[in-house]
């Protein structure tokens, strides 16, 4: 995380104090208090250490920790927190004094210690060749890569063709065309069908001529653009909230606000069933993870019975429709459990934002949830926003806090204006032709009704434009995803690890734009695949 996206290096100014959280310290605490059993020689040298990745054995008192060990900013804010949670009371400020030495950060901690000449410490021994094992040296050694490519043969070994990355020649909606023949699509999240809209072309067009491609540095230092400023307004009118912020990509909206918002003295738990980017938003947080059983409520309660008081702060995070399953979050109940526990929580609406609700604002407008009762709403603009990117809406005072803290956000470049633009006239679209929310409802509830009455397992899909076949078997999913692309549709077949094992599905995606025909004959022709499979 130190190094910034925007292509600054990172500790350019170590010497002064960053924009994010540091370890409060009452002013009227004249001197920190070292924890029992310790002493403010080996928490400074563990934690320089730790922080800074130098062998204890090397460190010496006489070392400035900048111009020395190279600690930048981030470094140091790290080493702050790690050092207050150990001694409270620590003033962090004086950390960041220019020049500072291990011994004089030392004295911060107990200012009576006489100082002492760091004692002669022998060098660390060189490290052999033979000390690693050469397959760590070379990404090609890794034995991930040997398993991967292993897996990758497997997939195509019954002959089936390889069904990830086509290449497709023109806009996705209800058809798409691989290889000049046409397709009736159903592998794509242009749910509304507005991404290739006439309207959000010219948008884009004008502001590609105006802006062109780039804004070039993050909106801090290169400034805003008045396409951007609208978005973000609209967006936060479409959603009912104070306000917004958007990021340039989706699942690093869900990384570093994770990352931000909570700590190491923190918890987060999250469904089950939760997308790869909350997870790596809990690991970048270090705070501890639980999951909890998919949409159990009851489960949840649970988790935060036993270890609400155990954590500074809690954070409860949910999906509002579930991306492998097509089904929604229960938000009354999450809502009410985290009213009852003090918990936060965030609502990741990528799949629900447009396709959900009366007229497409998601699961808040679905369950008619006051907003106010999620702290965080996110979503992605890449799916029926027709453009690229993520999204955080909330309250105007903390949208305001985390425009000027979010790592992800400062330390990133911002929208393009191309993408600004499509993800507005997007919006606007969405609230102009609430027609193209209803058709998208009708042709979900068709195509899962015509399913179930034709036996197909669709699992606990229901009210999302997502309809899983769950098939099971990998092979046999593959058999039947193969047949379907030689009969003309396209559906994605999923296989573990991106759903557990047995699990292995094709996932339909419905669009406003599918003919009721085509619907019809899709799920005519699965059934018939499916059963043909199962006679294999």
């Amino acid at each position: 995380v130190a190094a910034r996206a925007g292509g600054e290096p990172a500790g350019s100014a170590p010497a002064q104090v960053p924009a994010g959280p540091v370890v409060p310290t009452p002013s009227d605490v004249p001197a920190s208090s070292v924890g029992p059993g310790e002493d403010a020689v080996s928490i400074v040298l563990e934690e320089v250490s730790r922080t800074g990745v130098f062998p204890l054995a090397d460190l010496g008192e006489d070392m400035t920790l900048v111009a020395g060990l190279g600690f930048d900013s981030l470094m140091l804010q790290e080493l702050a927190v790690n050092i207050g949670r150990r001694a409270p009371g620590f003033r962090s400020e004086d950390l960041f004094a220019p020049g500072l030495t291990v011994g004089g950060l030392i004295a911060l901690l107990d200012p009576d210690r006489p100082r002492t000449a760091a004692p002669g410490r022998p060098p660390s021994p060189r490290a052999r060749a033979a000390d690693w094992g050469t397959a760590t040296a070379s990404v090609d050694d890794f034995p991930e890569v040997a398993l991967f490519e292993e897996r990758l043969a497997s997939i195509t070994a019954g002959g089936a063709e390889f069904p990830y990355f086509r290449v497709h020649e023109g806009t996705i909606r209800d058809t798409t065309v691989i290889g000049d023949r046409s397709y009736l699509s159903f592998g794509s999240y242009n749910y509304l069908g507005i991404s290739g809209h006439p309207a959000v072309n010219e948008a884009v067009h004008r502001a590609v001529e105006r802006y062109g491609t780039s804004v070039s540095a993050s909106r801090a230092l290169s400034g805003e653009r008045e396409l951007t400023i609208r978005l973000e307004r609209a967006l936060a009118g479409f959603l009912g909230v104070g306000d917004c912020l958007t990021l340039v990509s989706g699942h690093a909206t869900n990384v570093t606000a994770i990352g931000h918002l909570v700590g190491a003295e923190d918890l987060v738990l999250h469904d089950a069933l939760a997308h790869d980017s909350i997870l790596q938003g809990c690991a970048l947080s270090g705070a501890a993870r639980r999951p909890f059983a998919h949409n159990d409520s009851g489960d949840l309660e649970h988790l935060l019975r036993i270890n609400r008081s155990r954590f500074r702060r809690v954070l409860v995070v949910v999906e509002g429709a579930y991306s492998m399953d097509g089904d929604l979050v229960d938000l009354p109940a999450v809502i009410e459990l985290k009213k009852r526990y003090g918990a936060l929580l965030m609502v990741d609406e990528a799949h629900s934002i447009g396709t959900v609700g009366e007229h497409g604002r998601g699961v808040g407008e679905f369950f008619g949830v006051d907003r106010s009762d999620v702290d965080l709403w996110m979503g992605t603009l890449s799916k029926s926003f027709a453009s690229c990117g993520g999204y955080l809406g909330g309250s105007a005072r903390m949208v305001r806090w985390l425009r000027h803290t979010l790592p992800g956000f400062v330390y990133s470049v911002g929208l393009t204006p191309a993408n600004a633009a499509a993800a507005l006239a997007a919006t606007e679209l969405i609230a102009a032709e609430p027609h193209r929310v209803r058709a998208l409802r009708r042709n979900a509830e068709l195509f899962l009704g015509l399913a179930a009455a034709a036996g197909l397992p669709t699992g606990s899909s229901a009210d999302t434009p997502i309809v899983p076949v769950v098939l099971g078997d990998s092979a046999r999913t593959l058999r039947v995803a193969d047949r379907l692309f030689a009969r003309g549709v396209v559906a994605d077949p999923i296989f573990h690890p991106a759903v557990e094992e047995g699990l292995s599905r094709l996932r339909f995606f419905l669009t406003s734009e599918h003919r009721e025909d085509d619907v019809r004959r899709a799920v005519a022709v699965l059934a018939e695949e499916v059963a043909a499979a199962a006679r294999l």
